[in-house]
């Protein structure tokens, strides 16, 4: 079998993006083999640049977001640095952008407006709420979103709704922004046109919400916040170990509960006891329940816990923290981490997840400072020197 190249080899996309919605989306073109030039404000960047000194100086999310990407510092209110993004776009396949509502527009990038000039351009606009209806103006952050999607609604505890832990809403933008444009270029290679993409973040959180949502939809209560726990299935939680972990694992049926009880709790007469043999017993009694396995755990330590629900063919797993994450043997023996550059030197990042056997690997690019690629853009568009130093001078470029 012939070796195969990154798929997305030979595309390039331009993207006028912030935060982490549009970062996140084109770090998974680059990563797949697209060229990503990213245009950044000259007065400090994406402003995640600027959120944390995490990682080793440099800020988490945009260490995470933009790894593979060129940088071009560009002032867009002068004419002058709009004119070189114009230039930019003029050869990409894609676009992208996630600006505040109308700022696209005001500045004619907005997907519309750019896919009449260039007809084969994929141009993607990302939204807090969409291009039309009352919200459209409204501020979107990712906090803000995960309420107006209910997802804080169904995380947390009964006594305390909580966000989730990661930017959830930002996220799911990403995804069906890096998935629009492959659709998109699917399309353009049978009918040789590009167009519009568009993906708000109310939306894309509000599909992920599909669970809870139709169940609430269709004559059901919303599901209940139960933390680690879940609504409907018991026993489904986290206990704690002799030596202070803490041990997941899932009943997902009478025949499981029937091998817990008999191989974990050495219980054996509980598999029948009509408090506990089905799951909707169990639930009603879920207190009693999880106090039996609890019980089981509390005098085992984690490893050991783990060894006897794995035996008896339970679902389990070990609540980890960031730091045991990075140590996942799951993810050494794989092989999943790599070294990128950045300014700070070199950093651990993960490969993408998705894999293409017989292909090269995933383009895992360095981290660019602001600006580096300036220079070489500018050139690349057929400015001289002299024009260079102009736009540098009058703080147009950086």
């Amino acid at each position: 079998m012939d070796h195969l190249p990154l798929p997305l080899d030979g595309i390039t996309v331009v993207a006028v993006e912030q935060a982490v919605s549009a970062p996140f989306a084109t770090r998974q073109l680059a990563d797949l083999g697209a060229r990503v030039i990213k245009v950044e404000r000259v007065d400090g960047g994406d402003f995640a640049r600027g959120y944390d000194t995490a990682a080793r100086g440099l800020a988490s999310h945009f260490v995470w977001c933009n790894r593979g990407k060129e940088s071009i510092a560009l002032d867009l209110k002068d004419p002058r640095g709009l004119d070189v993004v114009r230039r930019l776009v003029a050869d990409a396949d894609a676009f992208v952008q996630n600006l505040a509502h109308g700022a696209a527009a005001r500045l004619g990038l907005d997907a519309a407006t750019l896919c009449a000039a260039h007809p084969r351009l994929i141009a993607v606009d990302i939204s807090g709420y969409g291009g039309s209806g009352p919200y459209t103006d409204k501020r979107a952050y990712d906090m803000l979103v995960q309420c107006e999607a209910g997802l804080v609604s169904v995380t947390g505890t009964p006594g305390q709704p909580v966000k989730a832990g990661i930017p959830a809403a930002d996220i799911a933008a990403a995804m069906y922004a890096f998935s629009g444009v492959l659709a998109a270029l699917v399309r353009r290679g049978t009918t040789g046109r590009g167009g519009p993409v568009e993906v708000s973040m109310l939306e894309a959180l509000a599909e992920w919400m599909g669970h809870p949502l139709h169940h609430a939809l269709h004559g059901g209560e919303p599901p209940a916040r139960t933390g680690l726990a879940h609504a409907v299935i018991a026993p489904y939680d986290a206990y704690p170990t002799a030596d202070g972990g803490r041990v997941l694992l899932s009943v997902q049926n009478d025949r499981e509960w029937r091998r817990l009880a008999e191989q974990v709790l050495g219980r054996p007469e509980l598999a029948t006891d009509p408090a506990y043999a089905t799951n909707a017993a169990r639930v009603a009694h879920r207190e009693e329940t999880d106090a039996l396995v609890a019980g089981a755990l509390a005098v085992l330590d984690a490893g050991e816990a783990l060894a006897r629900l794995e035996k008896a063919g339970i679902a389990c797993a070990r609540l980890r923290d960031l730091h045991e994450l990075a140590e996942h043997p799951q993810l050494a023996a794989r092989e999943r981490w790599r070294q990128v550059g950045s300014p700070a030197g070199p950093l651990k990042a993960l490969l993408p997840p998705i894999t293409l056997p017989g292909g090269d690997e995933a383009r895992m690019g360095d981290v660019p400072a602001l600006g580096q690629h300036t220079g070489a853009l500018l050139r690349a568009v057929g400015m001289t020197d002299d024009e260079i130093a102009a736009l540098r001078r009058d703080g147009v470029a950086a």
